[in-house]
């Protein structure tokens, strides 16, 4: 029997959405970014699903460990850098490229003992004034990293959108000229464009783009949908029905008698619930898929199970399958049904929820 709930992940989707991203930036190395368990798809089987990808992104030095630790030989590159000088060591070890954004990686740089140098890529704070160097600290600080012997030759460049996700906002090309004008004419690899940049932005697409959510089947962009631009959900996000009831008009149901039935009707009950990461702000009326057909939940999400309106005449048993997000219910429409993003859905999926390949 098949667990619920479970994330099944479509190794297919995933080779679908890659190969798109390819068409798509035909002059671009992909390296597809799996931070965050893959965002909520499994790290490691994501990996290998898209072991035709030219690099992985990620988040954290674990993260790199366990892909080497799986067999990955494919480019690795900690989008946010090493955090203490006791990584230096293994960055080297397993060859892990890394993100320099700060001085004080500099110093742990300059001050480490290693058996040959780290390759870098510096992060140019073009416009996002998160992490990165600024236009005025450029120059001093690459030609610091190049008088560096445990930097290897040449530095790798990049930068990060902040506007990329909003088609007519002019700030990504402020953004780009402010990162074209500082890197001309240097030497190495150039990276700008995360999934909006790769999708919205082709100037932006570089030596390198970084697709995250949109490997995923999913569009960077409210409003839009992966499918329309030939992308297909990874993640098909499944339950089952555990009770069925009559609920007569009048009565309400769940936590804090939120929800009262207009007429009588029918009750799904599914065993999913904030204890899995189903967001407990759902409000009534956010989709679920059953049987083919929409039906709305009812009452607050509560931690092990939810509450939907299957409708007075309907045929639904116990042990149907229910879908929450996935292919035939796109998981942008259930975040905006929420009033949050897809990425935060996929990526708060909890250890409860069984991640399986299908």
């Amino acid at each position: 029997m098949k667990p619920f709930p479970r994330a099944e992940i479509s190794s297919s989707a995933l080779q679908n959405n890659l190969a798109v991203l390819r068409q798509q930036a035909s002059s671009s190395q992909v390296m597809a970014v799996v931070k965050a368990n893959g965002y909520g798809h499994g790290l490691l089987n994501v990996a290998k699903c898209l072991n035709n990808a030219d690099g992985f992104g990620l988040a954290r030095l674990e993260e790199a460990l366990e892909l080497r630790a799986g067999g990955i030989k494919a480019r690795l590159l900690l989008l946010e850098g090493f955090f203490r000088s006791t990584d230096l060591p293994l960055l080297v070890e397993h060859d892990i490229d890394t993100v320099v954004h700060h001085e004080s990686q500099i110093e742990m740089l300059e001050q480490a003992h290693l058996t040959k140098p780290v390759t870098v890529w510096l992060k140019v704070d073009s416009g996002m004034h998160r992490l990165g160097v600024t236009p005025e600290q450029f120059s001093a600080v690459y030609s610091r990293l190049m008088a560096c012997e445990n930097v290897a030759k040449p530095i790798h460049l990049m930068t990060h959108f902040a506007c990329a996700d909003e088609p007519d906002n002019h700030y990504t090309q402020v953004q780009m000229h402010t990162f074209n004008q500082l890197t001309a004419d240097l030497p190495g690899f150039r990276t700008l464009a995360n999934s909006a940049g790769a999708l919205y932005w082709p100037k932006s697409q570089g030596d390198w783009i970084r697709p995250g959510i949109a490997m995923y089947g999913v569009s960077p962009v409210t409003g839009d949908c992966g499918a329309n631009h030939g992308l297909i959900p990874a993640m098909n996000l499944v339950s089952r029905l555990i009770a069925v009831r009559e609920h007569k008009a009048n009565q309400p149901v769940g936590y804090g008698c939120y929800w009262t039935a207009k007429q009588d009707t029918r009750l799904g009950v599914v065993a999913i619930g904030y204890g899995d990461g189903y967001p407990r702000n759902a409000p009534e009326g956010t989709p679920v898929w059953i049987n083919g057909r929409r039906v709305p939940i009812v009452g607050r999400v509560s931690m092990d199970m939810l509450t939907v309106d299957l409708g007075h005449d309907a045929t639904d048993q116990v042990g149907d399958d229910v879908l929450l997000w996935g292919q035939a219910l796109p998981v942008e429409e259930v975040a905006e049904h929420i009033g949050t993003i897809a990425y935060e859905l996929v990526t708060k999926l909890t250890p409860r929820v069984a991640v399986c390949l299908a």
